[in-house]
């Protein structure tokens, strides 16, 4: 099977022009336990133009994309819980050809049906983010993934980007009180929407500004912006046998005995890794299938906040500008 997709050749900058062009590529034969997706939408995440930049970890021509809903049209020999027709969601893997494609194979362990009380769009918008935060707070920090079963606070530094905005909603519905930090007078408006219960300044001194509002320790700290910026003074600011974590690859050895005397845990989180490594990769569907059913019960909002339409060289290249303009709040879709 043939499929028109959107890709490269080599990593570029914006700055050097256009380079996204349009290819023919022939999709993989499937596995037992693949489908075939017809993509309708698609998000742009920050790893997107992470990867057009540097051209690595995909395969050629470099076909990105990672969140997508989009309708089965075929199905393996093994897969059972779905039909051809059915609309899914899923967060893609760095594996295969990404979800800038009309058509894409992708393993049914990863993918979750999609109601149709669920719009396409703002359900493209959440699972890598929804992912990666469920994955920190509930594998990683061990809170319980139920409502209110949890207590005590977390601050999470850049809670108005992606990652952010459904780690806020994820840590309130669990039962934490949530602290995040935001500077501009619109991404402390998106934090206080998504349910930040206190919005402090990361311009400012983090420490003093804790205090001021009663917290001279935390349980939860969630790094997403500059771990080297950040590590010193959230070590000193984790409560004994807390919860360090960050997405935020580290340009620096972190002095990890910081945490030693307080038993304190660092945990690294990457979507990716259950992908890349066959690791419990059906733990990915039944985390997406929890986020459909908190956005039927809106329990969740989608972080949607635009939606480009097309399926261009050219409507691909106007998205990750927009996306390195650094000031995007929430997220982008484009639907095809």
């Amino acid at each position: 099977m043939i499929s028109r997709v959107i890709g490269f050749e080599k990593g570029f900058k914006l700055s050097s022009g256009n380079h996204f062009e349009t290819y023919e590529v022939m999709l993989p034969k499937l596995n037992k336990t693949d489908l075939v997706v017809k993509n309708m939408a698609t998000s742009i995440n920050p790893v997107d133009t992470k990867l057009r930049q540097t051209g690595k970890g995909t395969p050629q021509p470099h076909v990105l994309g990672f969140d997508s809903v989009g309708v089965v049209t075929q199905l393996g020999s093994e897969v059972k819980h779905l039909e051809v027709g059915d609309r899914v969601l899923f967060a893609g893997t760095t594996k295969r050809y990404g979800s800038y494609s009309e058509s894409q194979v992708v393993d049914s362990r990863i993918v979750a049906k999609l109601p149709h009380d669920v719009s396409a769009d703002e359900a493209a918008a959440m699972p890598l983010t929804f992912i990666t935060a469920y994955e920190m707070l509930f594998e990683k920090m061990d809170l319980v993934p139920k409502e209110n079963q949890n207590s005590g606070a977390i601050l999470i530094i850049n809670g108005a980007g992606g990652v952010g905005s459904v780690a806020t909603q994820l840590a309130k519905w669990a039962g934490l009180t949530v602290i995040t930090t935001a500077s501009r007078k619109e991404s402390k408006e998106w934090s206080e929407k998504m349910g930040a219960d206190h919005i402090i300044n990361h311009h400012k001194d983090l420490t003093k500004q804790l205090k001021k509002i009663g917290y001279h320790s935390l349980p939860y700290i969630l790094i997403l912006h500059s771990t080297d910026r950040y590590f010193e003074e959230m070590s000193e600011l984790l409560e004994p046998f807390g919860h360090l974590g960050s997405i935020v690859e580290s340009s620096k050895d972190l002095n990890l005995a910081k945490l030693k005397n307080k038993s304190g845990s660092f945990d690294w989180e990457y979507m990716f890794a259950k992908t890349d490594y066959n690791h419990n990769i059906a733990s990915q569907g039944a985390i997406l299938e929890l986020l459909v059913r908190l956005l039927q019960e809106k329990k969740i909002k989608s972080t949607l906040t635009k939606i480009i339409p097309g399926f261009t060289p050219e409507v691909f290249y106007q998205a990750h500008q927009i996306i390195e303009e650094d000031d995007m709040i929430g997220k982008l879709v484009v639907h095809f």
